[in-house]
């Protein structure tokens, strides 16, 4: 069963260096300037995931009542996961993903 674990903190990304803000309506997952994020998490928000590898982004799905979903892969243990698009995602990025190859 899944726990979701509500965590929204503010964080300097691994990836691009930039200083990220706290959502403000949910948890904040990745880096809205370049769409990476952190495998840190077992279960959303646990912080129990001991790899702690970079999420690249590598590609999107549309869903019906979830809007942008983006998929990442760990860059150092090659797991998958998704994460729901945030607000003030960069849409240029998101536009980038949508031609990437599909899983």
């Amino acid at each position: 069963m899944r726990k979701f674990t509500v965590i929204d903190e503010e964080f300097e990304c691994e990836n691009c260096g930039k200083h990220v803000s706290k959502l403000g309506y949910s948890c904040r997952n990745h880096c809205p300037y370049c769409l990476h994020s952190k495998h840190v998490d077992q279960n959303p928000g646990d912080r129990s995931e001991e790899c702690h590898g970079i999420l690249e982004p590598i590609g999107l799905e549309v869903d019906s009542k979830k809007g942008y979903i983006i998929l990442f892969q760990c860059q150092k243990c090659g797991k998958i996961t998704k994460n729901k698009m945030a607000e003030d995602d960069d849409m240029d990025q998101i536009i980038k993903l949508s031609t990437k190859h599909k899983i």
